[in-house]
């Protein structure tokens, strides 16, 4: 099977881009290695799916539109997960476009490239941010999620 995976340089993204190329999937991994956080460990992580018979590597931004529709067009994958995100609570307070770009035009561009490539199942990886002020613990998918406490929360929320 061919799965889109973004945010494959990030922890999660990176190990579920192994587990699915262990299992004889092809993965097409996106990422922009931005440097919110350290890049040698993200190109480090690239560096070991580079390896992987299945694993190409897509250096792209998700907010990018027409980049995306082109990796859509090109790949034509079956299934997407879509982890990649501008993270961070307290970042998101100094640098609220990059959450917009990242978070909403990134997931935008997604949903859209899965509608208009018929791509038959989508993942999205959401974030417990979103329950903001919540006090029930532990959380539930029943909970209200009304009252997000930052950007970051609200863009995932938004999602």
């Amino acid at each position: 099977m061919k799965i889109l995976v973004t945010g494959t340089a990030g922890f999660i993204g990176s190990h579920l881009a192994h587990r699915l190329l262990d299992r004889g999937d092809e993965v097409i991994g996106v990422d922009n290695v931005n440097d919110y956080y350290d890049v040698n460990l993200k190109e480090a992580r690239l560096a070991r799916l580079q390896n992987k018979p299945g694993f190409t590597e897509v250096r792209q931004d998700v907010a990018d539109r027409e980049a995306m529709e082109a990796v859509f067009r090109e790949h034509k994958p079956e299934r997407v997960v879509h982890l990649a995100a501008q993270a961070g609570v307290r970042y998101s307070l100094e640098n609220p476009h990059a959450y917009v770009d990242a978070n909403l035009v990134g997931f935008m561009n997604i949903l859209e490239g899965c509608r208009h490539n018929e791509v038959k199942h989508l993942v999205y990886a959401s974030s417990s941010s979103v329950y903001g002020a919540n006090e029930t613990m532990p959380f539930s998918v029943h909970d209200n999620v009304d009252h997000p406490l930052s950007l970051y929360a609200a863009s995932k929320k938004a999602n």
